[in-house]
C-alpha cells in the first residue's frame, strides 16, 4: 500500500509540474495567459529594479503598470541563498509551490519566472496582455509562506509605445 501511495504522490508531483511547464500556467511557451505573455526586448517601455532579500522579501512589492505595456524586470538577489521571482495568478503560484515542497531541487526555467543564487542579477520581460493583478513570488521551500510575494496592478488602457534605440517613438 505504501508503494502505490508513494508512486501516487510521485505521478501527481509530476502531472502538476508538467501542467506547468506545458502552456497551462504563466508563461506556458507563447500562449497568451491570465496574466499575459512573454515579452520581446525590442518591444520594452520601462525597466524596473526588483531586489530579492534573505529576509524573504520584494522591493519593491507591489508595481503598477499599464495594460499592453512590456516591462524588463531587472531582478537581483541581494541575499545568499537561492531566490525566485515567478510570476503567475495567485492559484498557479500556490499550485507550483506545493510541487516544489516536494521537489526542493527541482529545475525549471520559463519565461515568467528566474531562479537566481545569492548576489547574482538576471532578467523576466514580460507584456501585460489583460487589465487586473499579476502575482510574483518566490517558490523556494519555506519562503512562500514566510511572505516571499508581491503583484503588479495592471491598469485598463493604452501602454506608451516602446522608444527605438534613437529615442524617438515609431509605430510599425
Amino acid at each position: 500500500m505504501k508503494s502505490k501511495s508513494i508512486a501516487l504522490a510521485i505521478a501527481l508531483a509530476l502531472s502538476a509540474s508538467v501542467a506547468f511547464a506545458g502552456g497551462t500556467h504563466a508563461g506556458g511557451h507563447g500562449d497568451e495567459s491570465a496574466i499575459g505573455v512573454p515579452g520581446v526586448a525590442a518591444k520594452v517601455t520601462r525597466t524596473v529594479e526588483v531586489n530579492m532579500t534573505d529576509n524573504m522579501r520584494f522591493t519593491p512589492a507591489s508595481i503598477d503598470v499599464k495594460q499592453g505595456e512590456t516591462v524588463r524586470f531587472k531582478v537581483k538577489n541581494s541575499g545568499q541563498v537561492k531566490h525566485e521571482f515567478v510570476l503567475g495568478t495567485e492559484k498557479e503560484l500556490k499550485e507550483h509551490y506545493q510541487v516544489m515542497l516536494k521537489n526542493p531541487e527541482m529545475e525549471h526555467e520559463e519565461p515568467n519566472m528566474i531562479t537566481l543564487a545569492g548576489g547574482k542579477t538576471g532578467e523576466v520581460i514580460w507584456q501585460f496582455t489583460k487589465a487586473g493583478k499579476v502575482d510574483f513570488g518566490c517558490l523556494q521551500p519555506g519562503h512562500w509562506d514566510a511572505g516571499m510575494k508581491g503583484a503588479v496592478t495592471v491598469a485598463k488602457g493604452k501602454a506608451p509605445a516602446a522608444k527605438a534605440a534613437d529615442g524617438h517613438n515609431h509605430k510599425h
